[in-house]
């Protein structure tokens, strides 16, 4: 497994932070105009991420438990936001307890680091999240759709403070498939270090999404955007999903 290691989750925490930052946002938003606020339960994070979200929902009153596959992920959070809790784990092992929201932001659901994940694994994560959201609660997260690459390599490469980061992207339709070969360049005190890691994805249909979701008892809102921090592009949609109040 590799998923997310030092050099890759210090340029992930640095360079691309927008997407964690709009999503706590919209979900704060669509909390307050629920009525529900940090009285009502905690937040729970699946594939946190190096907490970036986890501290403005702590700073915002919510209890976070925040969880990820990455252990390098998980010590940027601890440092980020003392006073939640957070674990190195699968989000598919992760527990989901009675909460006001369950996250899974930056296609968490897509990637394949876990040998279970897949269609079913995010469907049974789903129907957990209902049953642990108390009445009009929410599930936020976003995925990875068909057309979010092209059939044919696409080479990008993003540059910040002390690293850089080349991506060659590649999607195989027949497969709903996507592969992502990173190489990072991070200075240290040491030099220059590379390291690379290939990532593979699964692309869910978005009706089969919608279908998925209904059926398990949400209210779907798709979203365009990030709270217009992140504006999600072709083959990359975000769902606020709502457990009703009323069944």
């Amino acid at each position: 497994m590799n998923a997310y290691a030092e050099d890759l989750s210090h340029i992930h925490d640095d360079g691309f932070g927008m997407i964690a930052r709009g999503a706590a946002a919209t979900l704060l938003d669509a909390l307050a105009a629920a009525g529900l606020g940090p009285a009502d339960g905690p937040i729970v994070e699946l594939a946190c991420g190096s907490g970036i979200s986890s501290r403005i929902l702590a700073d915002a009153g919510y209890a976070v438990r925040g969880f990820d596959l990455s252990p390098a992920m998980i010590a940027l959070a601890h440092e980020r936001a003392p006073g939640a809790g957070f674990e190195a784990i699968s989000l598919y092992d992760a527990p989901i307890e009675s909460s006001v929201a369950v996250t899974a932001i930056g296609e968490a659901f897509n990637y394949l680091f876990d040998e279970r994940a897949g269609f079913d694994a995010m469907n049974a994560v789903f129907t957990r999240a209902f049953e642990a959201l108390v009445p009009g609660g929410m599930l936020l997260f976003d995925v990875a759709q068909p057309g979010r690459g092209l059939p044919r390599a696409e080479h990008t490469v993003w540059t910040g403070d002390g690293w850089r980061v080349s991506s060659e992207t590649i999607e195989a339709p027949a497969r709903r498939r996507l592969s992502r070969r990173i190489v990072s360049h991070r200075e240290t005190s040491d030099g220059e270090r590379r390291t690379e890691e290939i990532h593979e994805l699964e692309l869910y249909d978005p009706e089969e999404l919608h279908s998925a979701l209904c059926h398990a008892g949400f209210s779907v809102k798709a979203l365009a955007t990030y709270a217009g921090e992140y504006h999600f592009s072709a083959g990359h949609g975000g769902y606020l999903a709502m457990r009703p109040r009323t069944a």
